[in-house]
């Protein structure tokens, strides 16, 4: 009964930034449920280097090239897999960037790129893949947030990417509120600091990774895979009964 509910078969998921890090490991872990599953990305050797990956593991995904900064790029993704594969269950955004740069100091290019990728993304993807769900009454998106958007991390200045996590939080929630009751869940997970290339530099600096360490309990940085396995919870009707939901997977980060 239990397992049962994490059986993905038969449905379709797309995943934004779906060719490496946890978005890749979002993708095996929905194929591994028995999705079939669509890398969306606008980098064709990182979505082709996952696509190969997956294959290797077994899994035969899919790739659309899709730019997330361009709203009518995504809404012209979102009717083209509609159209191909007949439906859209599942959704996954995750993609983002961020720059230590002290707040006095941050441009208002860098503020609008952090705020234009980190945010305004996930809403057009929400908005366009939403509507096909709202459509069939039925599926469920999962957004990447992070612990930034609820606590202020220590010691590098990230002001922009902090506030655009926690705006992604409050997108989470508000359409939950909108459409939970039109079959369509909402939910967002928000990772501790992820062994990946965004988080590298902040491991090489032997100051800031003491204190990352230092300030989790469980005194160490996560691993993608482990992101992927609550994506697919919040993805799979094992979490049925939950829509606005910001689940923390933060090696206990926030519990100070």
């Amino acid at each position: 009964m239990y397992l049962e509910k994490y059986n993905l078969t038969n449905r379709v998921a797309v995943v934004t930034g779906g060719g490496r890090n946890i978005g890749l490991a979002c993708v095996q872990a929905l194929s591994e449920a028995g999705a079939r599953v669509i890398i969306a990305e606008i980098d064709p050797d990182s979505a082709e280097a996952g696509r190969l990956q997956m294959k290797e593991a077994g899994y035969d995904v899919d790739v659309v090239s899709m730019d997330v900064t361009d709203p009518n790029g995504v809404t012209e993704s979102a009717a083209a897999i509609a159209s191909k594969y007949g439906r859209i269950d599942i959704l996954v955004c995750n993609a983002g960037i961020a720059f230590n740069t002290p707040a006095e100091d941050v441009s208002d290019e860098e503020w609008n790129k952090v705020i234009d990728i980190n945010l305004n993304w996930v809403y057009w993807c929400c908005r366009a893949f939403g509507k096909y769900m709202l459509a069939a009454g039925k599926g469920s998106i999962v957004n990447i947030g992070s612990m930034s958007g609820v606590i202020s991390n220590k010691p590098q200045p990230q002001s922009h990417y902090n506030t655009s996590k926690a705006a992604v939080h409050m997108l989470t929630k508000s359409l939950a509120g909108e459409w939970s009751g039109r079959g369509v869940r909402i939910n967002a997970v928000a990772p501790t600091y992820i062994e990946t290339e965004m988080t590298r530099k902040g491991m090489e600096n032997a100051a800031w990774y003491k204190t990352w360490l230092e300030m989790t309990p469980m005194n160490r940085v996560g691993q993608p895979d482990e992101i992927g396995s609550v994506v697919l919870f919040l993805a799979s009707d094992a979490s049925s009964l939950m829509t606005g939901s910001i689940v923390l997977a933060d090696g206990g980060y926030t519990v100070w």
